[in-house]
């Protein structure tokens, strides 16, 4: 996400920071070239520009030319743009567990409200609250069958009618139902429109006097840009919704809509869709983004995924074990599966520290290389994935045979595996350590 305008704003201020002293001029030259990346970004016109002028008014003065890094400053000063642009607070949606909560998902057909339906039930059920789908889309073919179908992946039920053509009947049955089945959030999947229609809003209207929301969230597709923007705001004017979960995130280089639906609607981008997965869906930090944008990485997001995917006690355990250098094959493997869980390697690089969207232009990490790893330790021994230095040739043969790689590949690993031990190694030798700084 953001690749195209992360890539622009690296080289503008790149250039920026290899000033050692900034003129008017230089200032204004690179607040130009800021200014096209945004309206190449898709941003709205009118939010460019007072974007630009606050910019400008911080940047042409004391703070920055008075300053030992007049470059950095720059960047600090668009830094902290980029997070007014964005909404300066986090949003924290809260559900208390003693009652029962009502979510409302709204927007056009095609933007992914029943498939995020399920992804915030996944979220929300972390905390401590038991969510059930209701199926209020009585319009599209198949959308209460896909309801079903995803709420059978999370083990959630969903409340539904396959021949009631009354959404208001169908969320009164939610209401009584949701007791029966120990329920206390239920989100409510709506119908969309190929268009905004009076119909629809008038439907929606009915629902939200019907059911009183706690919250209303509107679905966008990210990639439709401006017109997700314009679309928003047109919602918001006749529903008055709590915020935006923009899904397709991870597809959208450009980031036009999550930069300007704040400024725009008033209301923040609670929630961001980052792939395919129903566990993919992130909260939205603006001072994360922001990071991102810059290429500044966004380590605590990172750090979060980690926390979410690696179990505690297994992970101490670890710590222990590398402590004494007893790393092995069985741990390297429980050690991958878990990276696994957090998501394509390429999307975990992007929020490394000074990895920016060039850096990784058309990185893809080949999800065959780590089966055939897998393969390979599959095929080993208990005895051998402990101690690996009892793979001799012949065994090593077998090995390769038995996981359907080759030999080279067997050894590749192999010796891969004794540097990562060195390499761990060292990081727990306080002489090899002193006075090194690790790259992040």
């Amino acid at each position: 996400m953001f690749d195209s305008l992360s890539e622009r704003f690296d080289a503008i201020f790149k250039k920026l920071k290899g000033h050692g002293k900034l003129t008017e001029k230089n200032i204004q030259d690179s607040l130009r070239e800021v200014r096209r990346a945004l309206l190449e970004a898709d941003v709205n016109f009118k939010i460019v520009k007072n974007f630009i002028e606050e910019v400008s008014k911080r940047a042409i003065g004391s703070e920055v030319m008075k300053s030992l890094t007049p470059g950095h400053q720059v960047v600090k000063i668009v830094h902290e743009q980029l997070i007014d642009l964005m909404g300066r607070e986090n949003f924290a949606v809260k559900l208390p567990e003693n009652r029962l909560n009502k979510i409302m998902l709204i927007g056009l057909q095609g933007s992914g409200k029943t498939t995020n339906c399920a992804k915030l039930a996944s979220k929300l059920r972390k905390n401590n609250l038991k969510p059930a789908l209701v199926a209020c889309d009585i319009y599209r073919p198949a959308a209460i069958h896909q309801l079903e179908v995803l709420a059978k992946q999370l083990d959630i039920p969903v409340i539904a009618d396959h021949k009631q053509k009354n959404v208001n009947k169908i969320a009164k049955k939610a209401l009584k139902e949701a007791v029966n089945i120990d329920a206390n959030l239920l989100i409510f999947d709506t119908a969309g429109r190929l268009h905004i229609d009076d119909v629809l809003m008038a439907e929606l209207r009915n629902l939200k006097n019907l059911i009183k929301p706690d919250y209303i969230f509107f679905v966008a597709d990210a990639m439709t840009g401006q017109d997700a923007v314009n679309i928003a705001r047109e919602f918001n004017d006749q529903l008055e919704f709590s915020g935006v979960i923009l899904t397709k995130m991870d597809s959208d280089a450009r980031g036009g809509a999550a930069l300007s639906i704040k400024a725009v609607t008033g209301k923040p981008v609670i929630f961001i869709g980052t792939g395919e997965k129903i566990s993919d869906l992130e909260e939205f930090h603006p001072q994360r983004m922001a990071g991102r944008i810059l290429g500044m990485g966004d380590m605590l997001s990172l750090i979060e995924k980690a926390e979410a995917s690696f179990d505690k006690a297994e992970t101490e355990k670890m710590a222990k074990k590398l402590a004494k250098n007893q790393f092995t094959f069985t741990d390297f493997l429980a050690q991958l599966q878990q990276i696994q869980k957090m998501g394509p390697l390429e999307n975990l690089l992007g929020m490394m520290p000074g990895i920016g969207g060039k850096a990784l232009k058309g990185l893809k990490v080949d999800e065959k290389e780590i089966r055939h790893i897998e393969a390979i330790i599959f095929s080993m021994t208990p005895g051998e994935r402990e101690k690996p230095l009892l793979i001799n040739g012949s065994r090593r043969t077998r090995i390769a045979k038995g996981s359907g790689t080759s030999i080279q590949k067997v050894n590749r690993l192999l010796k891969q595996f004794e540097q990562m031990k060195k390499m761990m190694k060292n990081f727990n030798n306080p002489k090899f350590m002193k006075g090194k700084m690790l790259p992040f």
